[in-house]
Order: C-alpha cells, then structure tokens, then sequence
C-alpha cells in the first residue's frame, strides 16, 4: 500500500488537540493499514521520528432524521501517533 495511501486525514477534535500537549496526533487511515505502515507513512510525510501508534477502529453509527429517514454515518478507523520527545507536526499546528 502506497504511504498517500494510508493516512487519509489527520483529525480535528477536542481531544484531538488536547492530545497534542502530550506529542500525539490523531489520523484517520485507510481500514487494512496496520500499525507498521501508518509509523512508516507518517515518518515519510512529516519527516519526524514515531514512538508508538495505537489503532482503532470506529463503528458506524445510525440515527433517525425524521419518521421514516435513518442516516448512518460510515465506520472509520482511527490511529493516534505518539511522537519522540520535543518533536511536533508544524503543518498541523494551524489547523
């Protein structure tokens, strides 16, 4: 699998960026990449140095939108990225 490929979008939430005082950065990744890629993925793309990368997988969830309607929202797969002391992601930074 290509390392594009792999990280599909890193994550924008509240504990998304409260991670981040701790070096931690949360992507979404493709659901067949394993904990290997994702560390050589974004090692290649950011050019930083991973400790450790704990995946997880989401399921979808569904709610009703109305009498008749049910929305679902797709099942994801998530990885949160423990960097090497002092390093960051200064692309993600503003975001």
């Amino acid at each position: 699998m290509n390392i594009y490929e792999v990280i599909r979008r890193p994550l924008a939430t509240e504990k998304s960026y409260s991670l981040r005082s701790d070096d931690k950065y949360v992507f979404e990744i493709h659901e067949d990449a394993t904990k290997i890629e994702v560390k050589q993925a974004v090692e290649a793309l950011f050019d930083v140095s991973v400790e450790q990368v704990n995946v997880l997988s989401v399921p979808a969830k569904r709610r009703r939108a109305g009498r008749r309607w049910i929305v679902s929202r797709p099942a994801q797969r998530k990885a949160v990225v423990k960097l090497a002391a002092g390093q960051s992601i200064r692309a993600l930074e503003t975001v």
